[in-house]
């Protein structure tokens, strides 16, 4: 396991980017039950648009996935002028961390506040290759100062255990009980969908339900 101190090792870390996770649990069927698929990580969830939305959709992400990063940047602004914004999905955004890397950039969304969260995310993302490099502590800490971070808050950031605890407990649920083993996956009312969406394959899976309404 982890532990957040090893993220001050961070230099020339391997990757894993977007690759698959072995799964331990049994065989999952493709639609978990709606509570499992409810419940929060230890910390809470990442909620935007209405609660009264006929369209929940879930994203596992890791902040050092290239397609993650390609999701972020082209698909979700358009995901969230249509369908968002305009009160039809709400749209609920969950760490899954395939690496140390990915594990300290959701750790200082964390850390930023759930005011913040979503902007720190979007911006690594934005910015994925500038810090996802052999030395990542320089970049991070220059990205984070942007959000009102100091050095000393940077690094107590990183150094809490607290913080790193819940962030796995999201990623070791969804893989134990969501049966989630890449990034991105999503779950669109309980339907799943794995890899980089464009906004025209979401928009078939929305909008039926849509019609329903």
């Amino acid at each position: 396991m982890l532990t957040a101190t090893a993220l001050f090792t961070l230099a020339g870390t391997a990757i894993a980017g977007c690759g698959l996770l072995p799964l331990t649990s049994p065989a999952l069927a493709d639609e978990p039950s709606p509570a499992d698929l409810a419940q929060a990580g230890p910390d809470g969830d990442v909620v935007l648009g209405s609660d009264k939305a006929p369209v929940t959709i879930i994203e596992y992400a890791s902040m050092t996935c290239p397609h993650c990063a390609h999701f972020a940047t082209t698909t979700f602004p358009e995901l969230k002028q249509r369908y968002i914004d305009t009160g039809k999905v709400r749209f609920i955004f969950r760490e899954f961390p395939l690496d140390p890397l990915a594990a300290a950039g959701f750790m200082l969304a964390r850390c930023a506040g759930k005011d913040k969260y979503m902007a720190v995310v979007e911006t690594l993302f934005a910015k994925q290759q500038e810090w996802m490099v052999q030395k990542p502590i320089g970049p991070l800490r220059e990205i984070a100062k942007q959000f009102g971070f100091t050095t000393q808050s940077f690094d107590q950031c990183l150094a809490n255990q607290k913080v790193l605890d819940g962030i796995q407990d999201v990623r070791d649920r969804a893989s134990k009980k969501l049966g989630v083993n890449s990034t991105p996956t999503f779950f669109i009312n309980g339907k799943k969908l794995s890899g980089d969406q464009s906004i025209d394959a979401m928009a078939k899976v929305i909008d039926p339900y849509l019609k329903e309404g």
